[in-house]
């Protein structure tokens, strides 16, 4: 028995597309959980857009000088 028949063994097995929607179609979301993804998505993103921001600048502005 090779490492990666273990392995596949222990892992959960995929759920097809009808079980996914059916368990996503029953997930309610809460008063202010939209807020809350919203929030999580800005602190996420938020950082790297503004390091590509300085980094495209910052390149745009040796090319020019």
């Amino acid at each position: 028995m090779s490492m990666f028949s273990r392995f596949s063994e222990r892992m959960p097995k995929r759920k097809t597309k009808e079980e996914l929607d059916e368990h996503y179609e029953n997930v309610k979301l809460e008063k202010g959980d939209f807020l809350a993804m919203v929030i999580a998505a800005f602190i996420t993103f938020f950082p790297v857009v503004i390091v590509a921001m300085v980094v495209i600048f910052g390149l745009m502005w040796l090319f020019v000088r």
